[in-house]
């Protein structure tokens, strides 16, 4: 019997789900409305994402909740909050892998429908700046963690897409983040889900069910 084909699913933490912003408004519904407007119907993202979750929670939620696999794509951010906690960076490896693995499985072991993203650089925003955290250490810290993930999305062949420069180039602007200061806003997801479509659009084409 054919599996039954679905969507697009969006994994990750606040990032993902939009913390502050309009639920359309967030990148992954952005995203699926540019491919719509290209011929590309994917139709309405699941989301499996919270705000303030690492990665093994994230992890726990995937497996509590038992999303069925088959899926077009499969969209994995993760990792902040780990860093933010102050956890050895030498656990976010394994438990980053742990996620992918999932994520692969979920598209039914076809890693060419994953998309991984890189970690954006909360160290430029007002939040940062007033709360004393240090910029450089954070931008140091999180070029560590994206580095790990680029490693592990290329050996097992997913696609990464870098929109940590996008971050770091608008991430003081506060018309480019939420009330709080802190999550990107509305305007930041619209460059986040642009940045994405090139690359998923590749993937889609590429896919056969």
């Amino acid at each position: 019997m054919e599996t039954s084909l679905h969507g697009y699913l969006a994994l990750g933490d606040s990032y993902t789900i939009g913390e502050g912003v309009a639920a359309n408004a967030h990148w992954p519904d952005r995203l699926v409305q540019l491919l719509a407007d290209a011929g590309l119907e994917l139709g309405r993202p699941k989301i499996i994402a919270q705000t303030g979750w690492t990665c093994a929670e994230l992890a726990a939620a995937i497996t509590a909740e038992q999303p069925p696999g088959h899926w077009r794509l499969v969209s994995l951010l993760i990792g902040v909050n780990d860093q933010y906690r102050g956890y050895p960076l030498a656990e976010y490896g394994p438990r980053f892998a742990q996620l992918l693995e999932q994520a692969i499985t979920l598209t039914d072991g076809r890693p060419q429908h994953v998309l991984v993203l890189s970690i954006p650089d909360w160290g430029v925003t007002p939040f940062a700046r007033s709360g004393g955290h240090d910029p450089a250490r954070i931008a140091a810290q999180i070029d560590c963690y994206n580095a790990i993930a680029r490693a592990q999305a290329a050996a097992r062949g997913t696609a990464f897409l870098d929109i940590t420069a996008v971050s770091r180039a608008h991430g003081s602007d506060d018309a480019m983040l939420a009330d709080d200061g802190l999550h990107p806003g509305a305007a930041m997801h619209a460059l986040w889900a642009s940045a994405a479509l090139p690359v998923v659009r590749a993937m889609l084409s590429k896919q056969t069910r």
